[in-house]
């Protein structure tokens, strides 16, 4: 199969990986213990939403897709890192890369766009609450949902088609430990600078346009909550805003970093650092940040956990 004059199944070296065999065993270990956790920490937030009629919300509904959202990013290249610590061989095809990567920007910028809907309901929650329930109805949200991560694919399609159609060079070497845009457009031969502009164009898109509207958002809530006469009240106020506020400057901070930035900038070690971060690390903490600052939920994961244990021992 070709693509333009290129094969499909033409394949590009990872360079990261470990070479040493001791090394090779830590780093499985490693990740397998963190992808392990990274999926059952996010599988218990999606339970405990489906089996709790009190966290049938949109707030908790919005939670339940943003955790089903990073399973799927997390699932595009964790089993891929895996596999090749194993293998002698860290290679990937063309169509495997292309596609990696269109999945992986297009889901983590879904993730960006949903967190962006995040704090629109926290806006109405907050700001018009009578108005709340009319506003945020299921419908409401299930299109905002699908909307985040369609667009977030369609954008990452328009990019990783674009970056694809350029001409690669002969040296096919990744430093890095899976597809991604700043390791793979150093292999590009274009002597275009349209193409260096455009991933600063696109990122804006994915990435500091939703940012404003969060950044706005939250202007509006800190205003209505210190109109709040009642300390408790803006206690409460503000506890539903802190989980969320925290997942927002891990995620959008460590995505700026890597992808608004110039490609005259791009140091592979300290990158493939922060690869790591918002691969595994974000994915992990987004769990244990919503649950360890909200009652209801570690309240409701206590008692799926209780269930589950005397279930076990019946």
């Amino acid at each position: 199969m070709i693509w333009g004059n290129r094969s499909l199944f033409m394949e590009f070296v990872f360079l990261a990986y470990p070479s040493q065999p001791e090394f090779c065993v830590l780093s499985f270990l490693g990740v397998s213990l963190v992808y392990t956790l990274i999926i059952t920490g996010n599988v218990l937030i999606i339970v405990a939403i489906q089996t709790e009629a009190r966290l049938h919300t949109p707030m908790y509904y919005f939670l339940g897709s943003l955790s089903a959202v990073e399973i799927c990013y997390t699932a595009v290249v964790v089993p891929h890192i895996l596999a090749n610590i194993l293998q002698s061989e860290k290679t990937i095809t063309l169509l495997g890369c292309a596609t990696q990567m269109i999945f992986f920007i297009g889901l983590g910028s879904g993730d960006c766009l949903l967190l962006a809907t995040m704090a629109y309901d926290r806006y109405v929650a907050i700001c018009h609450p009578l108005q709340y329930p009319l506003t945020m109805t299921l419908t409401l949200c299930v299109r905002l949902v699908v909307s985040s991560v369609s667009i977030g694919l369609f954008l990452s399609a328009q990019l990783v088609a674009f970056i694809f159609s350029l001409p690669f060079c002969r040296a096919r070497s990744i430093q890095h430990f899976f597809c991604d845009i700043p390791p793979v457009m150093p292999l590009v031969c274009a002597n275009s600078h349209i193409h260096e502009q455009l991933v600063p164009v696109a990122a804006t898109l994915a990435i500091a346009v939703p940012f404003f509207f969060i950044a706005t958002s939250y202007v509006f809530i800190v205003t209505a909550v210190l109109k709040i006469h009642s300390t408790a009240g803006r206690h409460r106020a503000f506890s539903t805003c802190s989980s969320h506020l925290s997942v927002v400057l891990l995620q959008y901070g460590c995505c700026a970093f890597v992808y608004m930035r110039p490609s005259s900038s791009y140091y592979p070690k300290q990158d493939q650092f922060i690869s790591l971060v918002y691969t595994l690390g974000t994915p992990l903490l987004n769990p244990l940040i919503y649950t360890l600052r909200n009652s209801e939920m570690k309240g409701t994961l206590g008692r799926i956990l209780t269930k589950n244990c005397l279930s076990h021992n019946n």
